[in-house]
């Protein structure tokens, strides 16, 4: 199956990925953005101290004239979430949430890197004892396991199918899923028992680990491990799939160069995934040198491959 190729692919619909868009666009690029504006941590604030615009400003609507402008220059935008991230033959190999998959000759990368918790007693001390926020690092540790993944959105319905194979049992917990219709369709064939609740403890012994957790609707479920798996696929996951580096000192930011090129030719990255200050002006700043260094590489690959 052919799947479409195009120069530029941004992950990220804050600041930094529409600025980056905007300058790939304007380069005669063929972008595609992934990602929801609202999944922006700049869409439920409000801008007062960002030069050259006066007065007070909502987040949302800074977002919404970004995403107009960058269509005007020519970039698509499809509202899913990235699951998988692979390399192959001088092109990135990308897995959509709606099960379509794409290539492209370039990547930035522009999610905020934090982790959503659920700030329940017990997170914290079994970290790493039976809790873990990352499914694609830790599910061959629960091999014929009892485990559990909590969370509405595409990341935890992809790891619990992610676990299925690998665990004796896999638990779902989630209100309601916000993911499209074709994970669903994969999650009810698949033998994930969903049960629509939140979990409100976690219960385990310090030298054993988690032993349960306890629901809002009064169920009590034995379990090994419990995956948080909040939101969309975190950027970290995703990048260290293809070998992409962190900052030696904290492990938690994609390192790049003042062209923000990470270690992966043709990969970049921008905004608060490359570390503090977390700034409406640094992300864009760096979405721009990111947009345009990404284009001018996609258009040589592209003259190379073509000869236009």
């Amino acid at each position: 199956m052919t799947q479409e190729l195009f120069d530029v692919v941004i992950v990220g619909t804050g600041p930094a990925g529409i600025q980056a868009a905007i300058h790939a666009a304007r380069k005669q690029t063929k972008v595609l953005v992934l990602g929801r504006i609202e999944n922006s941590s700049l869409y439920h604030g409000h801008i007062e101290n960002y030069a050259f615009v006066p007065g007070m400003t909502t987040g949302s609507d800074m977002l919404q004239i970004g995403v107009n402008q960058a269509k005007n220059f020519g970039a698509s935008f499809l509202e899913g979430d990235l699951l998988h991230l692979s390399q192959g033959n001088d092109r990135l190999n990308l897995k959509l949430e709606d099960g379509s998959e794409v290539q492209a000759r370039t990547l930035i990368l522009t999610m905020g890197v934090a982790k959503k918790k659920l700030g329940l007693d017990g997170e914290k001390e079994f970290l790493g004892k039976g809790v873990s926020y990352c499914v694609d690092c830790d599910a061959n540790f629960f091999r014929n396991a009892v485990v559990c993944v909590t969370g509405d959105r595409s990341a935890a319905v992809d790891g619990a199918l992610t676990l299925e194979p690998i665990a004796s049992k896999v638990y779902l917990v989630a209100d309601e899923l916000e993911v499209c219709e074709d994970l669903l369709t994969q999650l009810t064939k698949s033998s994930v028992e969903h049960i629509e609740s939140k979990i409100t403890k976690i219960n385990g012994e310090k030298f054993q680990g988690v032993q349960s957790i306890e629901l809002a609707n009064g169920q009590k479920l034995g379990i090994d491990g419990l995956f948080i798996e909040m939101g969309s696929k975190g950027a970290l996951q995703l990048a260290t799939l293809i070998g992409v580096e962190l900052d030696p000192e904290h492990m938690q930011y994609i390192t790049v160069n003042r062209k923000q090129e990470t270690n992966i030719p043709g990969v970049y990255a921008a905004g608060d995934i490359t570390g503090p200050p977390y700034q409406m002006a640094k992300a864009v700043g760096e979405g721009c040198v990111a947009g345009m260094e990404a284009a001018t590489y996609a258009r040589a690959m592209r003259k190379k491959e073509t000869g236009k």
